[in-house]
């Protein structure tokens, strides 16, 4: 585990102290050893020469019990005294105080060289600074002495001064640690509670108190009363860290306007501590304004949330698709038409690209739209036709580019509805249009061929009547009659399908209609196996209309499904109310041959037809069409049959014509 910052300073701060103790000590060590030893040497260098002068007088009076006395009392002088004899001039020991003999070797080792002489020796057990000094009398020499001080009683005294020193080094190293300590504990626990303060702040809790309290505070120093202050009665921030006080000196603004002004108010000065204490301040300070700003963001973050949802639900609430991508094509947002167009949730449409959400052709054709956007800046708007679960739908569609403040494009918004109805109604008008253009021709037509047919149909018949039966001539005749009157019939049915005649409107049973329409074909029907099953709503159904020329509808669908049968089928004929009871459906399905995709979509055009020649005029259906049409109603065919049980062929017509009270509110407002 690493140190703390307790640790580092206090390591730090002994370590400092004791290389400075040993610096000190070294230091004093080797300046008190020489001082200490020039000490010894001086000792017992002027022991040596108030001796020598004390045996002058007995060396002149060859007195040797007093040399030996001199000698001795100066032996005794201390225990560093090691030794003393005396030598005349020949070198001869006059005296000398070793008790087991006297060294003879020693004589030798300091000879005298000048007024005196010093030599450090070594005895085997210790050292001895050997001192020769002369023995004088007015420069005369008359013998010499010789004394030896011990070195190591020396050494030992500076060892006992050194160790006295170091005691009082650490001593010193001791106090000053504790001393520091001392001064390092306050900081170390503002340090450790500023970290813990950290530690709350960065876990969330940005109530957090750093700073110390203060024993008087602003409005006590300015005896201020002004509760609507922010720092009244405030005791964890400071007046200068806060925005709005009412102090007449304060600057108006945030700490770094009013901080200058803040240096010059006596709060301040009074008020404001060390570093330490300004830091702990400033962290209180930036914690309030974090809180603050985190608090701005949150009523920021709710009140965009809120919009968004809002936002998100008039996008879903719109029938239309629309759809946010940025620059790379990624869709940002989408709404519930979007979706529900591709099949897929919001979450698996949101992040994804074009090529992730269509076929590789449309994915190409969609991101080259989206580039030319982007670089141009220019709207599209086209229409679009594409397949959707095996239904094809028209779609307008308009994409613009979102631009930023600098006209950049930012993004994609595109937006598109449904027109499949719309284009369902334009094709019903042209269908109309053609269906009134191809009256106005056949009336023309009707009118003009109208004479010719007659006359020719009048002569025939004559020539009918002259010619004997059982011939050549009158079969050939009775061709031309047949063919005439067939040709008449085409001419009635162009004159029917382009002026109607007059309607008379009456209410009857829809069901009635059609039991006299099956009364009249059932028997025929009935020669080919053809049988027709009634599948009839069980209340009545009352509508108002041209009763013939709803049963004119119904024979036409009949006949058309007996021919589509041939022989050996049936017919199958359902009514029901829909749309809560404001129209009737009416259903004529038939086991036929059915009728190609291809061919659906042009069946109620006049004179076309899918039978064969001289089987039909192809103006059945279109008048068929136009009848239910003058109803107010609607007819479709489908092949094969919309589900009906367990038919897998044939053809089926529905006609929807609206009931009794609709009609009449349709013809009024025709």
């Amino acid at each position: 585990m690493k140190p703390g910052i307790r640790g580092k300073l206090l390591l730090g701060f002994f370590g400092l102290l004791m290389f400075q103790g040993l610096i000190t000590f070294l230091w004093f060590s080797h300046a008190m050893k020489s001082s200490i030893l020039d000490e010894i040497k001086s000792r017992g260098l002027s022991t040596g020469t108030s001796l020598a002068v004390g045996l002058v007088e007995p060396m002149l009076a060859m007195d040797y019990l007093r040399i030996k006395a001199l000698l001795d009392e100066t032996t005794a002088l201390g225990n560093d005294i090691f030794y003393t004899f005396v030598l005349d001039t020949d070198g001869h020991i006059l005296a000398h105080t070793f008790h087991q003999g006297f060294p003879v070797a020693l004589k030798t080792v300091n000879p005298l060289n000048g007024s005196s002489s010093l030599k450090l020796l070594d005895t085997g057990d210790q050292l001895v600074y050997d001192y020769a000094l002369p023995i004088s009398v007015d420069k005369d020499l008359v013998g010499t002495l010789r004394l030896g001080l011990s070195h190591t009683r020396a050494k030992t005294a500076v060892n006992q001064v050194l160790v006295s020193t170091i005691v009082i080094i650490l001593l010193a190293v001791f106090l000053a640690g504790l001393v520091g300590t001392l001064l390092i504990n306050p900081v170390i626990r503002s340090i450790k509670k500023l970290h813990d303060s950290s530690e709350q702040a960065l876990k969330g809790n940005l109530n957090v108190h750093t700073a110390p309290a203060l024993s008087k505070n602003c409005w006590d120093i300015m005896n201020c009363q002004k509760k609507e202050c922010p720092a009244y009665k405030n005791f964890h921030h400071r007046c200068w860290y806060l925005a709005g006080t009412l102090c007449p000196t304060c600057v108006e603004g945030e700490y770094a306007k009013k901080i200058e002004s803040c240096k010059h108010c006596r709060v301040y000065r009074k008020c404001s501590g060390d570093e330490i204490q300004d830091l702990a301040e400033s962290f209180d300070a930036m914690t309030l304004s974090l809180r603050d700003n985190l608090f701005d963001l949150k009523t920021a973050e709710t009140v965009l949330n809120e919009q968004k949802t809002r936002l998100q639900t008039i996008l879903d609430a719109i029938p239309d698709f629309i759809s946010l991508q940025d620059s790379q094509g990624r869709y940002i947002s989408v709404n519930k038409a979007f979706c529900q167009m591709l099949g897929k949730s919001q979450d698996d449409i949101v992040g994804q690209n074009n090529t992730d959400l269509f076929a590789p052709a449309l994915a190409a054709q969609y991101d080259e739209e989206d580039q030319q956007i982007l670089s141009t800046g220019h709207p599209l708007v086209k229409e679009n036709k594409i397949q959707s679960r095996g239904s094809s739908k028209w779609l307008h569609v308009v994409k613009i580019s979102v631009l930023e403040e600098d006209d950049r494009p930012r993004g994609l918004v595109c937006s598109g509805r449904d027109i499949s109805m719309l284009k369902e109604v334009q094709a019903q008008l042209t269908h109309a249009q053609k269906m009134e253009s191809v009256g106005r021709l056949a009336a023309g037509v009707a009118h003009e061929i109208n004479t010719p047919l007659g006359i020719i149909l009048g002569y025939a018949q004559l020539l009918l009547e002259d010619v004997p039966d059982n011939t050549q001539t009158h079969k050939d005749v009775s061709v031309i009659v047949r063919q005439t009157k067939i040709c008449s019939k085409i001419v009635r049915d162009l004159l029917s399908f382009s002026r109607p005649n007059k309607r008379e409107i009456s209410s009857f049973d829809i069901h009635t209609a059609i039991e006299q329409v099956i009364a009249v074909v059932e028997h025929t029907f009935g020669l080919s196996h053809v049988a027709i099953h009634k599948a009839f709503h069980e209340a009545p159904m009352m509508v108002n209309g041209d009763k013939e020329k709803i049963k004119q509808v119904f024979i036409n669908l009949l006949n058309n499904a007996f021919d589509a049968i041939g022989s050996h089928g049936d017919i199958f004929i359902a009514t029901e109310p829909r749309k809560a009871g404001k129209e009737i459906r009416v259903s004529v399905t038939d086991t036929g041959c059915g009728i190609k995709k291809e061919d659906l979509q042009k069946i109620f055009e006049p004179f076309y037809t899918t039978k064969g020649p001289d089987k039909g005029t192809g103006l059945g259906l279109s008048l068929t069409f136009g009848i239910v049409k003058e109803h107010n109603g609607r007819i479709r065919a489908y092949c094969p049959p919309k589900p009906h049980g367990t038919l897998e062929k044939g053809t089926q017509f529905v006609v929807f014509l609206p009931l009794e009270s609709d009609f009449e509110k349709g013809a009024s407002h025709g």
